[in-house]
């Protein structure tokens, strides 16, 4: 679930406009930019109303700091990733995930942020939860040490 490689990421500056200084032109409208703020991205000059993702119209400017580029568009992350992400499944369900969703992952599996738990108990995990990878499935502690202790193993306290 990684973006495809071949769209170019670019920074968003808000730069405040010095009086003294010559106004620069806008690459979105072409027109001076007088305001008292203008945004720089992409080697360019904008009026903070111009940088706009070319899907949704959102202000660049106000969702992130950060832009893509490909095909010729400007996008914000959101409409990058519905355009051109990978999607995969979830490991534990099998359901696609799209490519803009939020996952969590354990090694080489992918998982809806709502299927991240217990595959035995359905314990949901919080931040700081210890869980376990046993046969490509997660499990919480108590279960991944009764599975340990009924194949005559006992876990390592460390």
């Amino acid at each position: 679930l990684t973006p495809l490689s071949s769209c170019f990421v670019a920074g968003i500056q808000m730069l405040s406009v010095q009086p003294d200084t010559k106004p620069k032109g806008c690459a979105g409208c072409n027109r001076k930019i007088k305001d008292r703020y203008l945004l720089k991205a992409l080697d360019k000059y904008w009026h903070e109303d111009c940088l706009k993702c070319a899907c949704c119209d959102c202000r660049l400017g106000e969702v992130g700091s950060t832009l893509y580029t490909k095909a010729n568009l400007i996008l914000c992350r959101r409409d990058y990733l519905r355009l051109f992400g990978v999607t995969g499944n979830c490991a534990a369900c099998s359901k696609l995930i799209p490519a803009f969703e939020m996952v969590m992952r354990a090694k080489d599996n992918v998982y809806h942020l709502d299927c991240f738990a217990c595959q035995l108990c359905n314990q949901r995990f919080c931040v700081g939860d210890k869980f376990f990878l046993k046969n490509n499935m997660i499990l919480c502690q108590t279960d991944y040490e009764e599975g340990l202790m009924k194949e005559g193993y006992a876990p390592q306290v460390r």
